[in-house]
Protein backbone atom coordinates (compact mmCIF):
# COMPACT_ATOMS: atom_id res chain seq x y z
CA UNK A 1 0.00 0.00 0.00
CA UNK A 2 1.56 3.36 -0.92
CA UNK A 3 0.96 5.71 1.92
CA UNK A 4 -0.83 9.36 1.39
CA UNK A 5 1.50 11.98 1.74
CA UNK A 6 1.05 14.07 4.89
CA UNK A 7 0.76 17.68 4.18
CA UNK A 8 1.97 18.40 8.03
CA UNK A 9 5.10 17.01 6.67
CA UNK A 10 7.44 19.57 5.62
CA UNK A 11 8.59 17.34 2.71
CA UNK A 12 5.44 17.62 0.77
CA UNK A 13 4.15 20.74 2.50
CA UNK A 14 6.02 22.97 -0.27
CA UNK A 15 6.69 25.18 2.52
CA UNK A 16 7.70 28.81 1.99
CA UNK A 17 7.88 30.55 5.28
CA UNK A 18 8.51 34.23 3.41
CA UNK A 19 6.36 36.91 5.19
CA UNK A 20 3.90 38.95 2.71
CA UNK A 21 5.25 41.85 2.07
CA UNK A 22 1.79 43.50 4.21
CA UNK A 23 3.50 41.85 7.26
CA UNK A 24 6.71 42.85 6.36
CA UNK A 25 6.16 46.38 6.24
CA UNK A 26 4.42 45.85 9.70
CA UNK A 27 7.23 44.48 11.14
CA UNK A 28 9.09 47.61 10.77
CA UNK A 29 6.36 49.76 11.87
CA UNK A 30 6.36 47.31 15.17
CA UNK A 31 10.57 47.35 15.44
CA UNK A 32 10.26 50.89 15.72
CA UNK A 33 7.27 50.92 18.15
CA UNK A 34 8.97 48.67 20.21
CA UNK A 35 12.06 50.69 20.47
CA UNK A 36 10.84 54.01 20.57
CA UNK A 37 7.70 53.45 22.82
CA UNK A 38 7.41 50.29 24.21
CA UNK A 39 10.75 49.52 25.57
CA UNK A 40 11.04 53.19 27.32
CA UNK A 41 7.55 52.56 28.91
CA UNK A 42 8.68 49.33 30.71
CA UNK A 43 10.14 51.66 33.70
CA UNK A 44 7.00 53.72 33.99
CA UNK A 45 4.50 50.38 33.86
CA UNK A 46 6.97 48.12 36.87
CA UNK A 47 6.48 51.67 39.35
CA UNK A 48 3.19 51.79 38.65
CA UNK A 49 3.00 48.68 39.66
CA UNK A 50 4.88 48.59 42.91
CA UNK A 51 3.44 51.61 43.75
CA UNK A 52 -0.11 50.48 43.21
CA UNK A 53 0.59 47.09 45.27
CA UNK A 54 -0.07 43.10 43.84
CA UNK A 55 -3.91 44.01 44.94
CA UNK A 56 -4.45 46.62 42.69
CA UNK A 57 -5.31 45.13 39.20
CA UNK A 58 -5.74 48.24 37.02
CA UNK A 59 -3.81 49.14 34.22
CA UNK A 60 -0.51 51.32 34.41
CA UNK A 61 -1.67 54.39 32.32
CA UNK A 62 0.90 53.93 29.55
CA UNK A 63 -0.40 50.99 28.16
CA UNK A 64 -3.21 53.25 27.21
CA UNK A 65 -1.01 55.36 25.68
CA UNK A 66 0.73 53.09 23.72
CA UNK A 67 -2.53 51.10 22.37
CA UNK A 68 -3.02 55.34 20.68
CA UNK A 69 0.18 54.91 19.16
CA UNK A 70 -0.77 51.35 17.86
CA UNK A 71 -3.71 52.48 16.52
CA UNK A 72 -2.16 55.05 14.64
CA UNK A 73 0.41 52.71 12.88
CA UNK A 74 -1.98 50.34 11.81
CA UNK A 75 -1.01 47.56 14.64
CA UNK A 76 -3.98 46.40 16.07
CA UNK A 77 -5.80 43.25 16.25
CA UNK A 78 -2.82 41.05 14.40
CA UNK A 79 -4.05 37.89 16.03
CA UNK A 80 -6.94 37.54 13.54
CA UNK A 81 -6.84 37.15 9.96
CA UNK A 82 -9.99 38.40 9.31
CA UNK A 83 -9.12 42.17 11.08
CA UNK A 84 -5.62 41.84 10.13
CA UNK A 85 -5.55 41.18 6.85
CA UNK A 86 -2.47 39.08 7.35
CA UNK A 87 -2.02 34.99 8.11
CA UNK A 88 -0.65 33.59 10.77
CA UNK A 89 2.37 32.67 9.21
CA UNK A 90 2.71 36.39 9.09
CA UNK A 91 1.59 36.59 12.63
CA UNK A 92 4.12 34.66 13.65
CA UNK A 93 7.11 36.94 13.15
CA UNK A 94 5.13 39.77 14.56
CA UNK A 95 4.00 38.16 17.45
CA UNK A 96 7.58 37.17 18.51
CA UNK A 97 8.47 40.78 18.48
CA UNK A 98 5.59 41.57 21.19
CA UNK A 99 7.48 38.56 23.44
CA UNK A 100 10.21 40.80 23.73
CA UNK A 101 7.97 42.53 26.28
CA UNK A 102 4.92 40.42 27.85
CA UNK A 103 3.65 43.02 29.81
CA UNK A 104 3.14 45.57 27.85
CA UNK A 105 3.24 45.27 23.79
CA UNK A 106 0.36 42.01 22.94
CA UNK A 107 -1.85 44.41 24.94
CA UNK A 108 -0.69 47.18 23.46
CA UNK A 109 -1.72 45.77 19.84
CA UNK A 110 -4.92 44.63 21.18
CA UNK A 111 -3.21 40.65 20.97
CA UNK A 112 -3.49 39.67 24.58
CA UNK A 113 -4.89 36.35 25.93
CA UNK A 114 -7.33 35.74 26.93
CA UNK A 115 -9.02 38.39 24.36
CA UNK A 116 -7.33 36.90 21.43
CA UNK A 117 -8.95 33.27 22.27
CA UNK A 118 -12.26 34.93 23.70
CA UNK A 119 -12.50 36.99 20.18
CA UNK A 120 -11.97 34.35 18.20
CA UNK A 121 -14.68 32.09 19.89
CA UNK A 122 -16.93 35.32 19.28
CA UNK A 123 -15.84 35.86 15.70
CA UNK A 124 -16.16 32.24 15.15
CA UNK A 125 -19.74 31.42 16.97
CA UNK A 126 -20.78 34.37 18.32
CA UNK A 127 -24.77 35.47 17.18
CA UNK A 128 -25.27 38.83 16.04
CA UNK A 129 -26.43 40.37 19.27
CA UNK A 130 -23.48 39.02 20.89
CA UNK A 131 -20.92 40.34 18.48
CA UNK A 132 -22.58 43.73 18.76
CA UNK A 133 -22.48 43.16 22.49
CA UNK A 134 -18.67 41.80 23.58
CA UNK A 135 -16.97 41.28 20.14
CA UNK A 136 -16.82 44.61 18.85
CA UNK A 137 -16.07 46.05 22.13
CA UNK A 138 -13.23 43.83 22.41
CA UNK A 139 -12.03 44.31 18.96
CA UNK A 140 -11.87 47.57 19.67
CA UNK A 141 -9.94 47.52 22.89
CA UNK A 142 -12.48 49.13 25.03
CA UNK A 143 -13.12 46.36 27.77
CA UNK A 144 -11.71 42.88 28.60
CA UNK A 145 -12.58 39.03 29.06
CA UNK A 146 -11.52 36.14 31.13
CA UNK A 147 -12.37 32.00 30.21
CA UNK A 148 -13.03 29.85 32.93
CA UNK A 149 -12.77 27.01 31.93
CA UNK A 150 -9.82 24.88 34.39
CA UNK A 151 -11.71 23.55 37.88
CA UNK A 152 -9.63 23.00 41.33
CA UNK A 153 -11.56 19.77 42.13
CA UNK A 154 -10.68 17.92 38.95
CA UNK A 155 -7.68 17.11 36.45
CA UNK A 156 -8.90 20.09 33.73
CA UNK A 157 -6.03 18.76 31.45
CA UNK A 158 -8.72 16.64 30.75
CA UNK A 159 -11.87 18.98 29.74
CA UNK A 160 -14.28 16.29 29.84
CA UNK A 161 -13.81 16.23 33.60
CA UNK A 162 -15.33 19.69 34.35
CA UNK A 163 -17.87 20.01 37.38
CA UNK A 164 -19.72 23.21 36.63
CA UNK A 165 -23.54 22.98 35.96
CA UNK A 166 -25.45 24.65 33.86
CA UNK A 167 -29.24 24.09 33.69
CA UNK A 168 -31.65 25.64 31.60
CA UNK A 169 -34.88 27.05 33.28
CA UNK A 170 -37.07 28.52 31.07
CA UNK A 171 -35.79 31.37 29.61
CA UNK A 172 -32.45 31.62 31.75
CA UNK A 173 -29.74 29.17 32.48
CA UNK A 174 -28.40 28.95 36.16
CA UNK A 175 -24.95 28.15 36.62
CA UNK A 176 -23.29 26.71 40.05
CA UNK A 177 -19.36 26.02 40.28
CA UNK A 178 -15.86 26.95 40.89
CA UNK A 179 -12.99 27.96 38.43
CA UNK A 180 -9.23 28.74 38.56
CA UNK A 181 -6.74 30.13 36.78
CA UNK A 182 -9.53 32.55 34.70
CA UNK A 183 -6.95 34.82 33.68
CA UNK A 184 -8.14 38.35 33.29
CA UNK A 185 -10.90 38.02 35.67
CA UNK A 186 -9.31 40.46 38.24
CA UNK A 187 -8.69 43.34 35.37
CA UNK A 188 -11.62 46.18 36.35
CA UNK A 189 -12.13 46.61 32.63
CA UNK A 190 -13.05 42.81 32.35
CA UNK A 191 -16.56 42.36 31.59
CA UNK A 192 -17.38 39.61 30.19
CA UNK A 193 -15.99 35.17 30.99
CA UNK A 194 -16.80 32.89 28.37
CA UNK A 195 -17.83 29.72 31.16
CA UNK A 196 -17.64 26.32 30.33
CA UNK A 197 -19.84 23.47 31.95
CA UNK A 198 -21.91 20.90 31.82
CA UNK A 199 -25.58 20.71 30.81
CA UNK A 200 -26.34 17.32 29.94
CA UNK A 201 -24.02 15.61 32.80
CA UNK A 202 -25.45 12.25 31.53
CA UNK A 203 -25.25 12.38 27.56
CA UNK A 204 -21.67 11.36 25.53
CA UNK A 205 -18.64 12.11 27.01
CA UNK A 206 -18.00 15.06 24.66
CA UNK A 207 -20.57 16.58 24.24
CA UNK A 208 -22.04 17.54 27.74
CA UNK A 209 -20.59 20.73 27.91
CA UNK A 210 -21.23 24.49 26.37
CA UNK A 211 -20.71 27.53 26.85
CA UNK A 212 -21.76 30.27 28.22
CA UNK A 213 -20.85 33.98 27.98
CA UNK A 214 -21.66 35.60 31.40
CA UNK A 215 -21.40 39.01 32.22
CA UNK A 216 -18.71 39.64 35.50
CA UNK A 217 -21.39 41.79 37.26
CA UNK A 218 -23.94 39.30 37.13
CA UNK A 219 -25.53 38.24 40.81
CA UNK A 220 -23.66 35.12 42.78
CA UNK A 221 -20.08 35.88 40.64
CA UNK A 222 -17.63 36.01 43.37
CA UNK A 223 -14.05 36.11 42.43
CA UNK A 224 -12.42 34.39 45.49
CA UNK A 225 -8.83 35.38 45.39
CA UNK A 226 -6.29 36.25 42.38
CA UNK A 227 -3.46 33.18 42.04
CA UNK A 228 -0.17 34.29 41.88
CA UNK A 229 2.60 32.80 39.57
CA UNK A 230 5.53 32.03 41.20
CA UNK A 231 4.85 34.82 43.71
CA UNK A 232 3.92 37.06 40.92
CA UNK A 233 0.90 38.77 40.84
CA UNK A 234 -0.16 39.85 37.24
CA UNK A 235 -1.89 42.75 36.27
CA UNK A 236 -4.56 41.10 34.65
CA UNK A 237 -5.21 38.12 36.80
CA UNK A 238 -5.60 34.99 37.42
CA UNK A 239 -8.45 34.38 39.26
CA UNK A 240 -10.48 31.61 41.17
CA UNK A 241 -14.11 32.63 40.73
CA UNK A 242 -17.39 31.24 42.38
CA UNK A 243 -20.44 31.13 40.44
CA UNK A 244 -23.54 30.78 42.68
CA UNK A 245 -26.82 30.41 41.18
CA UNK A 246 -25.46 32.87 38.53
CA UNK A 247 -28.53 33.37 35.89
CA UNK A 248 -28.28 34.71 32.58
CA UNK A 249 -30.43 34.20 29.39
CA UNK A 250 -30.57 31.79 27.22
CA UNK A 251 -29.29 33.86 24.46
CA UNK A 252 -26.40 34.17 26.39
CA UNK A 253 -25.43 30.68 25.00
CA UNK A 254 -22.24 30.47 22.58
CA UNK A 255 -22.88 28.17 19.78
CA UNK A 256 -25.00 25.06 20.84
CA UNK A 257 -25.92 22.81 23.70
CA UNK A 258 -23.30 20.16 23.68
CA UNK A 259 -20.51 22.09 21.53
CA UNK A 260 -18.46 23.40 24.71
CA UNK A 261 -15.98 21.10 23.94
CA UNK A 262 -15.74 21.27 20.36
CA UNK A 263 -15.46 25.12 20.79
CA UNK A 264 -12.94 24.70 23.59
CA UNK A 265 -10.58 23.03 21.15
CA UNK A 266 -10.99 25.59 18.58
CA UNK A 267 -10.54 28.39 20.93
CA UNK A 268 -7.23 26.84 22.42
CA UNK A 269 -5.62 25.83 18.95
CA UNK A 270 -4.90 29.25 17.73
CA UNK A 271 -3.95 30.48 21.15
CA UNK A 272 -1.26 27.64 21.83
CA UNK A 273 0.57 28.50 18.80
CA UNK A 274 0.10 32.57 19.67
CA UNK A 275 1.79 31.29 23.05
CA UNK A 276 4.40 29.80 21.53
CA UNK A 277 4.97 32.73 19.25
CA UNK A 278 5.31 35.11 21.90
CA UNK A 279 8.01 32.74 24.00
CA UNK A 280 9.79 32.67 21.20
CA UNK A 281 10.24 36.17 21.74
CA UNK A 282 11.27 36.09 25.37
CA UNK A 283 13.78 33.23 24.42
CA UNK A 284 15.71 36.19 22.13
CA UNK A 285 15.05 38.89 24.91
CA UNK A 286 16.49 36.44 26.92
CA UNK A 287 19.79 35.45 24.30
CA UNK A 288 19.82 39.49 24.00
CA UNK A 289 20.36 39.99 28.00
CA UNK A 290 22.94 36.78 27.76
CA UNK A 291 25.10 38.30 25.36
CA UNK A 292 25.29 41.98 26.70
CA UNK A 293 25.70 40.40 29.97
CA UNK A 294 28.82 38.18 28.72
CA UNK A 295 30.69 41.20 26.29
CA UNK A 296 30.22 43.90 29.20
CA UNK A 297 31.48 41.51 32.56
CA UNK A 298 34.93 40.55 33.91
CA UNK A 299 35.52 37.48 35.13
CA UNK A 300 39.42 35.35 35.80
CA UNK A 301 40.88 38.50 33.66
CA UNK A 302 38.58 38.45 30.48
CA UNK A 303 35.23 39.07 29.64
CA UNK A 304 32.40 36.37 29.98
CA UNK A 305 32.19 36.15 26.30
CA UNK A 306 35.73 34.70 26.24
CA UNK A 307 34.88 31.88 28.51
CA UNK A 308 34.36 28.62 26.62
CA UNK A 309 31.82 28.14 28.91
CA UNK A 310 29.35 31.33 28.28
CA UNK A 311 30.11 30.80 24.72
CA UNK A 312 28.78 26.99 24.59
CA UNK A 313 25.67 28.44 26.33
CA UNK A 314 25.10 31.08 23.64
CA UNK A 315 25.52 28.69 20.70
CA UNK A 316 23.54 26.10 22.09
CA UNK A 317 20.57 28.51 22.77
CA UNK A 318 21.01 29.84 19.02
CA UNK A 319 20.42 26.58 17.80
CA UNK A 320 17.39 25.84 19.94
CA UNK A 321 15.96 28.83 19.21
CA UNK A 322 16.34 28.32 15.52
CA UNK A 323 14.78 25.08 15.40
CA UNK A 324 12.00 26.23 17.60
CA UNK A 325 10.85 28.86 15.22
CA UNK A 326 10.90 26.75 12.56
CA UNK A 327 8.60 24.53 13.82
CA UNK A 328 6.68 27.18 15.18
CA UNK A 329 6.49 28.36 11.54
CA UNK A 330 5.52 25.33 9.78
CA UNK A 331 2.70 24.65 12.60
CA UNK A 332 1.45 28.14 11.93
CA UNK A 333 2.21 27.84 8.03
CA UNK A 334 -0.15 24.27 7.85
CA UNK A 335 -3.15 26.18 9.96
CA UNK A 336 -3.03 28.85 6.84
CA UNK A 337 -3.26 26.25 4.37
CA UNK A 338 -5.40 23.54 6.13
CA UNK A 339 -6.82 24.51 9.42
CA UNK A 340 -6.14 23.89 12.64
CA UNK A 341 -7.50 20.56 12.34
CA UNK A 342 -4.89 19.31 10.07
CA UNK A 343 -2.09 21.26 12.22
CA UNK A 344 -3.10 19.80 15.50
CA UNK A 345 0.26 17.42 15.68
CA UNK A 346 2.24 19.99 14.83
CA UNK A 347 0.81 22.42 17.16
CA UNK A 348 1.31 19.98 20.14
CA UNK A 349 4.87 19.74 19.11
CA UNK A 350 5.81 23.43 18.79
CA UNK A 351 3.95 23.37 22.51
CA UNK A 352 6.06 21.28 24.02
CA UNK A 353 9.58 22.74 22.40
CA UNK A 354 8.82 26.52 22.58
CA UNK A 355 8.29 26.76 26.23
CA UNK A 356 10.93 23.81 26.93
CA UNK A 357 13.68 26.20 24.62
CA UNK A 358 12.39 29.30 25.99
CA UNK A 359 13.20 28.28 29.43
CA UNK A 360 16.36 26.55 28.74
CA UNK A 361 17.67 30.00 26.95
CA UNK A 362 16.04 31.98 30.13
CA UNK A 363 17.83 29.92 32.42
CA UNK A 364 21.03 30.21 31.11
CA UNK A 365 20.90 33.75 30.71
CA UNK A 366 20.11 33.88 34.40
CA UNK A 367 23.41 31.87 35.23
CA UNK A 368 25.65 34.31 32.98
CA UNK A 369 23.99 37.14 35.22
CA UNK A 370 25.14 35.40 38.00
CA UNK A 371 22.91 37.26 41.75
CA UNK A 372 21.32 39.85 39.28
CA UNK A 373 19.72 36.96 37.16
CA UNK A 374 17.67 35.92 40.74
CA UNK A 375 16.61 39.71 41.30
CA UNK A 376 14.15 42.21 39.85
CA UNK A 377 16.52 44.15 38.45
CA UNK A 378 16.18 42.06 35.30
CA UNK A 379 13.22 40.73 33.76
CA UNK A 380 14.63 37.18 33.60
CA UNK A 381 13.00 35.79 36.96
CA UNK A 382 10.06 37.35 35.82
CA UNK A 383 10.16 35.78 32.56
CA UNK A 384 11.33 32.57 33.90
CA UNK A 385 8.06 32.15 36.10
CA UNK A 386 5.68 32.46 32.92
CA UNK A 387 7.21 30.11 30.60
CA UNK A 388 7.25 27.55 33.33
CA UNK A 389 3.69 28.12 34.13
CA UNK A 390 3.27 27.22 29.67
CA UNK A 391 3.63 23.86 30.54
CA UNK A 392 0.89 23.80 32.45
CA UNK A 393 -1.24 26.01 30.99
CA UNK A 394 -3.13 25.30 27.00
CA UNK A 395 -2.65 21.89 27.98
CA UNK A 396 0.87 20.18 30.11
CA UNK A 397 3.33 18.63 28.32
CA UNK A 398 2.26 15.19 28.56
CA UNK A 399 -1.22 15.60 27.06
CA UNK A 400 0.34 17.09 23.91
CA UNK A 401 3.11 14.25 24.06
CA UNK A 402 0.28 11.63 23.82
CA UNK A 403 -0.96 13.58 21.18
CA UNK A 404 1.58 13.38 19.32
CA UNK A 405 2.71 9.48 20.39
CA UNK A 406 -0.42 8.80 18.70
CA UNK A 407 -0.11 10.63 15.78
CA UNK A 408 3.33 9.01 15.33
CA UNK A 409 1.86 5.41 16.23
CA UNK A 410 -0.61 5.72 13.46
CA UNK A 411 1.35 6.70 10.39
CA UNK A 412 1.87 4.32 7.79
CA UNK A 413 5.87 3.67 6.83
CA UNK A 414 6.67 5.02 3.00
CA UNK A 415 9.88 2.68 3.78
CA UNK A 416 9.78 -0.95 5.30
CA UNK A 417 12.94 -2.20 5.53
Amino acid sequence: MTPTPDPTDARFAGLDLTPSPRAQEMRASLVEFMNDHVFPAEAAYHDYRVAAGPDDHTLPPVVEELKVEARRRGLWNLFLPDESGISQLDYAGLAEITGWSLELAPEAVNSQAPDTGNMELLHLFATPAQRTEWLEPLLAGEIRSAFAMTEKAVASSDATNIETSIVRDGDSYVVNGRKWWTSGAADPRCKVMVVMGKTDPDGPRHLQQSMLLVPTDTPGVTIVRDLPVFGRHDQHGHCEVLFEDVRVPVENLLGEEGSGFALAQARLGPGRIHHCMRALGAAERAMDLMVKRSTSRVAFGKPLAEQGMVQKDIAESRLAIEQARLLCQHAAAVIDARGNKAAASLVSMAKVAVPRVALEVIDRAIQVHGGAGISDDVPLAAMYGWHRAMRIFDGPDEVHLRTIAKVELGRVAELRP
